[in-house]
């Protein structure tokens, strides 16, 4: 299948409004420039929080499973004592470090966008339904811009959220 000539008009604004710089694009340079580079940003991204979420959670459960052996064979001896006790630290600072930097929730959102985007793609090359239409690349870039929208303003939602519950003046006391 051969894209359509039609194009679409790509815009980068700067952090005050203004437009910088403008294209015409043909669905051939919107897949390759826009939605291809989307994809592997979040393929890659995906499998980097992955990749962090299993090896702290590995570590976590280890250091967790050997506190009842340190416990139970340790005999109440000192070293026992203070390696139960540093255990049990390195499990509580790993699982705040995972509730912190949100390693399986950006893993699940990553992949979960990069598969929609994935799908969208080859919707539209393939022709298939909504994309079975007269001009269907207005409604591709539509959907693909509104799918990196949604990701983004999570993430916004998520970080101000996170910001407004750590400042002292937000607290109710």
């Amino acid at each position: 299948m051969s894209l359509q000539a039609t194009s679409y008009r790509a815009r980068l604004i700067d952090s005050v409004g203004r437009q910088i710089w403008s294209k015409q694009l043909t669905p051939d340079e919107y897949i390759n420039e826009r939605v291809d580079d989307q994809i592997g940003w979040y393929d890659q991204k995906s499998q980097r929080a992955q990749r962090w979420f299993k090896r702290v959670r590995a570590v976590e459960i280890i250091a967790a499973g050997t506190i009842p052996l340190f416990a139970g064979f340790g005999g109440g001896s000192t070293w026992s004592v203070v390696v139960v006790g540093v255990l049990g630290a390195v499990v509580a600072i790993l699982a705040s470090l995972l509730s912190l930097n949100q390693f399986q929730e950006n893993w699940i959102e990553y992949r979960t966008t990069c598969e929609s985007l994935r799908h969208e793609k080859y919707l539209f090359l393939t022709n298939a339904e909504p994309y079975n239409e007269e001009d269907p690349f207005g409604l591709f870039v539509q959907r693909i811009e509104s799918l990196i929208s949604k990701e983004n303003s999570a993430w916004s939602q998520y970080t101000m959220s996170g910001a407004e519950s750590s400042n002292p003046r937000n607290s109710n006391g």
